[in-house]
C-alpha cells in the first residue's frame, strides 16, 4: 500500500509539471521554427552602442517574431505562453485588450532587472527578451518619457 501511494505520488508530481515551461525552453522552442523572424543583438553590438547612446546596463536582446508564420505556429505559441511557468520571472503588466495580449516578465536578483521579457499574442505574435544589468530607477525613468506617447 505504501508503495503504491508513493508511485501515485510520482505520477501526480510528473504529471504536474509536465506542459509546464521555461523561458529558454520557450525561445529554444520558437526560434528554429519555419518562418519565425529571429534577431538577437549581442554583447559585442550592445558595447558598440554604448559609445553613441545610453544602454542603461543593457547587454543583449532577442526578439523572435511570428508574423509571417502559419497559424498552427501562432496558436502552439499562444498555448506555450499559457503553460508557461517559471519561478525566476515575476509578473510586471498583464494586458489584455480585443483578442491582444501582452505580459511583461522580470527576473531580478540583487535589485537589479537580469531579464526583462515581453509575450504578446494576438495580431501581432512576438516574443522579446532583454537582458543585462538593469537599475529598476532607470527603467522607471524610460517608462515616464514615453508615457502617453503609444
Amino acid at each position: 500500500m505504501k508503495r503504491l501511494l508513493v508511485i501515485l505520488t510520482i505520477v501526480l508530481i510528473s504529471q504536474a509539471g509536465y506542459g509546464q515551461q521555461k523561458m529558454d525552453q520557450l525561445f529554444n522552442a520558437f526560434r528554429s521554427e519555419s518562418d519565425v523572424t529571429s534577431v538577437n543583438i549581442g554583447n559585442i553590438t550592445m558595447k558598440l552602442a554604448s559609445l553613441f547612446t545610453e544602454t542603461m546596463g543593457v547587454n543583449g536582446i532577442e526578439v523572435l517574431s511570428f508574423d509571417e508564420c502559419a497559424q498552427e505556429v501562432k496558436e502552439r505559441f499562444s498555448n506555450a505562453i499559457r503553460n508557461l511557468k517559471d519561478p525566476d520571472y515575476e509578473t510586471i503588466v498583464s494586458a489584455n485588450e480585443n483578442d491582444n495580449r501582452t505580459k511583461i516578465l522580470v527576473n531580478i536578483q540583487e535589485d537589479m532587472i537580469r531579464e526583462l521579457v515581453i509575450l504578446t499574442t494576438g495580431s501581432g505574435n512576438a516574443l522579446i527578451r532583454i537582458k543585462g544589468n538593469i537599475k529598476p530607477d532607470d527603467l522607471d525613468r524610460v517608462i515616464n518619457e514615453h508615457k502617453g506617447k503609444y
